[in-house]
């Protein structure tokens, strides 16, 4: 996978902000004011994408996949690292991204949440 796919399609999210952390030279997407994705390098400069997951899906990906890690410099629990170069169907970058950025909005204000429902 390459970063401007990756860039483009967390974008495209429902309410989607975006910054990037010069201290952590990374890109960070936002919903709500609170992140669902970021897009960086691990301690060796290699290429990742970080996302939220849910728990139990989170280790099962990491078991399947050997480019799927805990996720760097986040919580272990919550977070996982993809690798650009990791062998994972395209399809499932786009489908991890979206379920980050859905577990972030579900977690914000009903208020919030109804105004970027008619933002959209």
């Amino acid at each position: 996978m390459d970063r401007e796919t990756l860039d483009a399609y967390c974008r495209k999210q429902l309410g989607c902000t975006y910054d990037y952390q010069v201290d952590w030279e990374c890109d960070r997407y936002h919903v709500g004011g609170k992140m669902f994705a970021m897009i960086g390098g691990d301690a060796k400069g290699k290429d990742i994408l970080t996302v939220k997951c849910d728990p139990a899906r989170a280790d099962e990906l990491r078991e399947i996949y050997e480019g799927i890690v805990p996720g760097y410099h986040m919580n272990k629990t919550h977070w996982n690292s993809i690798y650009f170069d990791a062998d994972i169907p395209d399809g499932l970058w786009e489908r991890l991204i979206v379920h980050s950025h859905e577990l972030v909005l579900e977690k914000l204000p009903k208020k919030v949440q109804a105004q970027l429902q008619i933002l959209e």
